[in-house]
């Protein structure tokens, strides 16, 4: 309570009333709807850089799309753009968070590696940056549903740390994410 939040909806997937009905002070949060991938990483970077913001959510890494995929035909190869785009982000926006003391949560989801026969199949969108850069990242997942009657209300949930800078790493916990 009595922090300055940003949430970046790239996705453009916010519901304010649900939002509201979860608990957040929608009045306070600075919300911004961008069109680009680049665009919302310069959001972000100008944010941390103002020292105004406290917490920053991207909302999500897969739907930071490119200007140029964007721009382009349907069917055009834009290989490793989001990486790259990401990658120099990173880079620039690293510092300004820790110079601002200003904490930036990626959501990102889960994509499998076609043709993967050995080892996990199971990979995030973006490159290698976000992984490398982070300083925490958590692996949750819906391990079960919360049914009163025959209404889920909620979900039993696994989280594991899969990366930590700043304390132990590949602690678990099992927890109840409910609906609003």
């Amino acid at each position: 309570e009595g922090k300055t939040c940003a949430f970046i909806d790239a996705e453009h997937a916010l519901d304010p009333v649900y939002a509201k009905k979860l608990g957040v002070d929608i009045d306070a949060l600075l919300v911004s709807q961008p069109d680009t991938g680049e665009q919302a990483l310069e959001i972000c970077d100008a944010l941390a850089r103002s020292g105004a913001i406290d917490v920053m959510v991207v909302d999500s890494v897969a739907a930071l799309t490119p200007k140029a995929e964007i721009e382009g035909e349907m069917g055009d190869s834009h290989m490793g753009l989001q990486a790259r785009m990401l990658s120099q982000a990173m880079r620039k926006l690293t510092g300004n968070l820790k110079q601002s003391n200003c904490m930036c949560i990626f959501i990102n989801q889960i994509r499998m590696k076609i043709g993967v026969m050995f080892g996990n199949p199971e990979t995030t969108t973006g490159g290698n940056a976000l992984k490398f850069y982070a300083s925490v990242r958590l692996d949750i997942r819906r391990t079960g549903a919360i049914k009163e009657g025959d209404e889920v209300v909620g979900n039993e949930t696994r989280i594991k740390v899969v990366k930590n800078k700043i304390a132990a790493p590949f602690k678990e916990a099992n927890t109840q994410i409910m609906y609003g």
